[in-house]
């Protein structure tokens, strides 16, 4: 291990780490309550204000992935599709293996242009998390209940409202509904015999209803659906625990861009459509697994600067009323700021590892990986 991998590992850079995100990250969030005037007054107005600060709170995931871990994000997709990229509204399906599919989309955004405004289903209880959360409901992400009578209404009145969105967005969705384990799939594919269609060996089976909705309310909004299939070179097992630590991964994505004309609108063929798409996404993952690569050519953008710029910006506003708080207390010699200090450190260790925890493990991932419905 590297002196720079070493540091990385080290609970004062994920003190450093967590106490930027989550203190910047309400910053963000109450300057998103400030513009609820600016909504009465102009909502196109509002909704650009927010995207660009939504862009602040997701860019610095973004810049811990590609800056901080340095893992690679390589894209494979034919040029005709490339130049639609980042100039068209467009609803992105990915596939649902690893902790990190949802930062790895995030990063695709963010190559395009369109991270600040990327949409995803999620449940409704994410409204109420402060930062991420918090943040989604002021950019008017689609919330759902997971009680498919009443999200079927609640979702297409979200997506009708985004038809005069201002500025281009991509909508992810993970069709599969939850992250695939071999437990899961093994049920998935019970259900799959039992209706009789063929069996995935790479992903579960989609689910249609929630995907059928969302293309009849994008319709002459979204132009494509780009399909994406993503998997990490050399077997690897890629954490949001490992990307704090600085651990290094290499990812490949798949893109094809599907136009949204092409998809039936009947819900039945609709249906049939999804899963013959993820019938050709196990044929893609299969040949993965026995090639190392995706089929097409690398097309990959470089990384932008902007995340970087963004988090570093927001690190320093951060980190410099602490610095000096902190030298303060230190520099007087008191007892009591001793104390007080001692009580910082103290409270920071145990509180780093609970906010991540509380954001990005347990049960509370389960809920940030934006699991689908239908």
């Amino acid at each position: 291990m590297g002196l720079l991998q070493l540091l990385k590992s080290q609970f004062l850079c994920h003190l450093i780490l967590c106490y930027v995100f989550v203190v910047s990250g309400l910053f963000i969030n109450l300057l998103q309550f400030c513009t609820l005037p600016v909504w009465m007054v102009s909502k196109q107005l509002a909704r650009r204000i927010n995207i660009r600060l939504a862009y602040c709170l997701s860019s610095q995931m973004v810049a811990m992935l590609e800056w901080w871990s340095g893992t690679e994000c390589t894209l494979y997709t034919e040029p005709q599709s490339y130049r639609f990229y980042g100039k068209e509204n467009a609803i992105v399906v990915l596939n649902h293996s690893y902790d990190i599919d949802f930062l790895c989309g995030w990063t695709f955004c963010e190559r395009f242009g369109v991270l600040g405004s990327s949409k995803v289903l999620a449940k409704k209880e994410l409204s109420y998390v402060p930062v991420i959360g918090w943040m989604w409901y002021f950019l008017e992400i689609v919330f759902c209940k997971r009680k498919w009578e009443e999200d079927r209404t609640l979702v297409a009145q979200s997506l009708q409202k985004l038809h005069d969105y201002p500025e281009h967005f991509w909508f992810l969705l993970y069709c599969e509904g939850t992250r695939f384990t071999p437990k899961k799939h093994q049920v998935s594919m019970q259900v799959a015999e039992s209706k009789g269609l063929p069996i995935l060996k790479h992903h579960l089976l989609p689910r249609t209803k929630g995907f059928w909705v969302t293309v009849q309310n994008l319709r002459g909004k979204a132009a494509a659906v780009y399909d994406s299939t993503l998997n990490f070179q050399n077997n690897e097992k890629p954490t949001l625990l490992g990307v704090l630590n600085g651990e290094k991964y290499h990812a490949d994505l798949y893109v094809r861009r599907i136009p949204l004309d092409l998809i039936p609108e009947d819900e039945a063929e609709c249906a049939a459509w999804l899963h013959k798409l993820y019938q050709e996404k196990d044929s893609f993952q299969e040949q993965y697994t026995q090639t190392g690569r995706f089929p097409g050519p690398i097309v990959s953008p470089p990384r932008r600067l902007w995340s970087l710029i963004n988090w570093l910006f927001w690190s320093c506003l951060m980190l410099y009323p602490l610095g000096v708080l902190l030298t303060g207390l230190i520099s007087s010699g008191s007892m009591l700021s001793i104390i007080v200090s001692l009580v910082f450190c103290s409270a920071g260790t145990v509180g780093v590892p609970s906010l991540w925890h509380l954001y990005f493990g347990g049960r509370w991932l389960k809920r940030l990986q934006l699991e689908f419905v239908g």
